[in-house]
């Protein structure tokens, strides 16, 4: 049965080397990824006491905290523009790769897809929100119809770990993708040791046949 046929979505076969791991496509969503990582570990020395360690936290830590974090919040225009057109291109890489998928797309780029939106949803949802409360400076308000209000420390350990949450979900695009790379990989040496293996028979093959058909045009002659 045709594996094609059995999926919900309808696959392609495309040629070697177009729309998989080795493609532009793939570097339109390493290099971002690789990206914001790079913006995560530089973070990681302000989120590192208030997770990582068992040590109390002293005060005046997070009054640098939050210097740091209005000062990045208020930071020109033009850096948040570069951000969003960091994040546009990984969707439009993912997009390409998703067009007339094969299977290692839909498997890998499908999923790599999902771990990209849930950290864009983390991104929207609590950095910039987080970075809007530390501005404003309005802690223990709560949410919507809840009671449940949040202090500011508690509000300075939630952007840590989003951040930490963004470090895995990233790495596991990364994952994916390197992934896709070695099924690529290892189906293409299948695919060239099958052919030598074929064309191994078909040399053993060709001689035999040769020597039947002079034999028996020599009999003829005869």
């Amino acid at each position: 049965m045709d594996p094609s046929k059995v999926s919900i979505f309808k696959t392609y076969e495309k040629p070697r080397g177009e729309g998989g791991a080795s493609s532009f496509a793939t570097f339109m969503i390493i290099g971002p990824v690789c990206f914001f990582l790079g913006m995560l570990f530089s973070s990681f020395p302000y989120d590192y006491p208030l997770l990582w360690t068992t040590e109390a936290t002293p005060a005046a830590f997070y009054d640098q905290l939050e210097i740091h974090l209005r000062f990045l919040h208020a930071s020109p225009p033009i850096i948040a523009r570069i951000l969003h057109i960091a994040i546009s291109v990984g969707f439009v890489g993912f997009f390409i790769k998703l067009f007339k998928p094969s299977e290692a797309n839909l498997l890998f780029d499908g999923a790599s897809l999902v771990l990209y939106l849930i950290a864009t949803v983390v991104y929207i949802t609590n950095i910039v929100k987080g970075l809007r409360i530390v501005t404003m400076g309005v802690y223990g308000v709560p949410e919507g119809n809840t009671e449940i209000a949040i202090g500011r420390e508690d509000s300075l350990r939630v952007l840590a770990a989003s951040n930490t949450i963004l470090a895995l979900v990233l790495v596991g695009v990364l994952v994916l993708q390197a992934g896709q790379w070695y099924a690529e990989r290892k189906d293409l040496d299948e695919s060239i040791k099958y052919e030598k293996e074929q064309e191994e028979k078909a040399a053993t093959k060709s001689p035999k046949t040769g020597t039947h058909v002079t034999r028996s045009a020599s009999k003829k002659k005869q």
